[in-house]
């Protein structure tokens, strides 16, 4: 029981730590940080998503990570793009899948691929992909219009994707 309650509250401490990270509450301004920290407190946060459930099994994350120097950024805003990018992954993923076995799903599984790379000494890359059905043309688009979304009514604001794009075009990064 003793054992039960210790890995119950180490679970709550790495909860609250992603949280903090995530939110970065404390670090309102603008400054340099480990960006694989932000991308891996999302995914924490998100692993009520991502782990398996009875009808169907869980959706693997791939990291390939690079070497990258600290990014100044505003964190906080910078991990809420992280995660409106891999909530829309999750739920595309979660779309294929229901029209899925769950042998099929197991025999060609659900991923989100995460890639970084130092591109040169002012420039990084954060691509996330996954294996779901892909975009159309039409929808590619019209993903950055505000209140645009292909979820049903009372799923999706359509505003996820409009406040990633004024993040990280209104404001300026740096490597460093």
């Amino acid at each position: 029981m003793l054992s039960s309650m210790k890995l119950g509250t180490d679970r709550i401490r790495q909860i609250i730590l992603s949280l903090r990270n995530f939110s970065r509450m404390d670090e309102a301004e603008f400054k340099a940080v480990d960006i694989h920290e932000g991308i891996d407190s999302t995914l924490m946060i998100l692993q009520h998503r991502l782990k398996a459930k009875p009808e169907c099994p869980e959706i693997e994350i791939i990291k390939d990570y690079a070497a990258l120097p600290l990014v100044e950024c505003y964190a906080g805003q910078l991990n809420q793009v992280f995660m409106n990018i891999l909530v829309n992954s999750v739920d595309a993923l979660e779309e294929k899948n229901a029209r899925r076995t769950y042998q099929e799903i197991l025999n060609q599984p659900s991923q989100i691929t995460i890639r970084t790379l130092l591109v040169d000494q002012a420039w990084i890359k954060v691509a996330i992909a996954d294996n779901g059905t892909g975009i159309p043309d039409s929808v590619r688009q019209r993903i950055f219009d505000p209140f645009f979304t292909t979820k049903p009514q009372g799923k999706g604001t359509g505003m996820g994707m409009s406040i990633s794009y004024q993040i990280i075009t209104d404001r300026t990064y740096a490597v460093g």
